[in-house]
């Protein structure tokens, strides 16, 4: 069995751009995500709810949203760490149909040493475009790499 992939304190630069990560919305993952999510705001699942208030089709959630900032990070990362912050901010909805486009990049390292064990701690910026190139998510990510 091959090992999983860890990062290493040493070989992390600041600053780094991440390999950019593209999600295609369909409208059954849409649905599917906020029925996991017990999210069960009609805007997520009727289309003419939707309309009614302004968008042109369902729309994801935040949950969903905040997945995919943490899936670019770990991605990044690997399994040998852990979202230990996040701080999203929504500037427009990601459609049915839509793309998700995450752009991230490398802002910080530090080793925090206020607890009992220190922790290595790497911040990430992390931008979420739709495809058509318009931000709708800037996130802040702190990752913390596990021993």
């Amino acid at each position: 069995m091959k090992p999983y992939r860890r990062v290493s304190w040493d070989d992390i630069v600041v600053p780094t751009d991440l390999a950019e990560v593209v999600d295609t919305l369909d409208y059954q993952r849409v649905v599917m995500n906020s029925g996991a999510t017990w999210d069960y705001f009609p805007g997520h699942f009727d289309p003419e709810y939707a309309q009614r208030h302004g968008h042109s089709t369902i729309f994801v959630n935040t949950m969903h949203t905040a997945g995919f900032v943490d899936r670019i990070a770990t991605g990044w990362a690997g399994p040998y760490s852990r979202v230990a912050r996040r701080k999203v901010s929504l500037l427009g909805s990601f459609y049915a149909g839509d793309s998700m486009v995450g752009r991230g990049r490398i802002v910080g390292k530090r080793v925090d040493t206020a607890g009992d064990l220190p922790r290595q701690l790497v911040d990430l910026e992390i931008d979420v475009y739709n495809q058509h190139d318009e931000l709708c998510c800037p996130a802040e990510v702190t990752l913390e790499l596990l021993s």
